[in-house]
């Protein structure tokens, strides 16, 4: 009898155990196992010059788009997203700033790994450039050491990511510049053979 006992708690314990196992490994698949994850849907912008509006703050000719796929921020700020795949080279990502507080944030699968805001700006201009390690070293190597780069340089963690705008509207009569604030902001690659060409001599 007592040895029943002793297999029924073992085989319970055991049970117990691989439950949790397999509750473990279902919730950290989810995100790689997700077709509607925030990184696949992000990926619908690549194709894009400007951020993918997200969440525009309404106006009276403007109305907000119904998006779900993420949180609705703060009412007064307007929200863009794009997204980036550094197997086709650096990401550039430029913002003119302006009266209304602007900030970039970069995300991975992982969660975002850097954040920036306007107050960073060099005479009015943000310039983030999204690399490799690879990428980045190329980019220091071919550095001209009389003309520094005044680009803010990241080393993202993986290849696949999104980059995400945010503008606030302090007044309703700001709204408008804020969304356009959002989408007038650019992600291109940042290719060598999209720098002019230095003149001969």
């Amino acid at each position: 009898m007592r040895r029943v006992k002793i297999r029924f708690l073992f085989a319970t314990l055991c049970g117990l155990v691989l439950a949790g196992l397999v509750h473990i490994v279902t919730v950290l698949a989810i995100p790689a196992l997700s077709e509607s994850d925030a990184l696949t849907r992000a990926r619908t912008s690549e194709s894009l010059d400007h951020p993918q509006r997200i969440y525009t703050l309404t106006t009276g000719d403007n109305p907000a788009p119904a998006e779900a796929w993420l949180p609705i921020p703060d009412p007064a700020v307007a929200v863009g997203v794009c997204a980036y795949n550094l197997d086709d080279g650096p990401m550039r990502v430029s913002a003119r700033t302006g009266p209304q507080m602007l900030s970039l944030a970069v995300h991975g699968r992982r969660g975002a790994f850097y954040a920036v805001t306007d107050q960073a700006a060099v005479r009015g201009a943000l310039d983030l450039v999204i690399l490799t390690r690879a990428q980045y070293d190329e980019a220091l190597a071919s550095e001209d050491e009389n003309e520094p780069s005044r680009d803010v340089r990241i080393v993202a963690p993986e290849r696949q990511g999104y980059v995400v705008v945010r503008v606030i509207a302090a007044l309703p009569s700001q709204r408008p510049a804020a969304n356009d604030a959002v989408q007038a902001v650019s992600c291109t690659i940042d290719s060598p053979s999209e720098e002019p060409a230095k003149p001969n001599g």
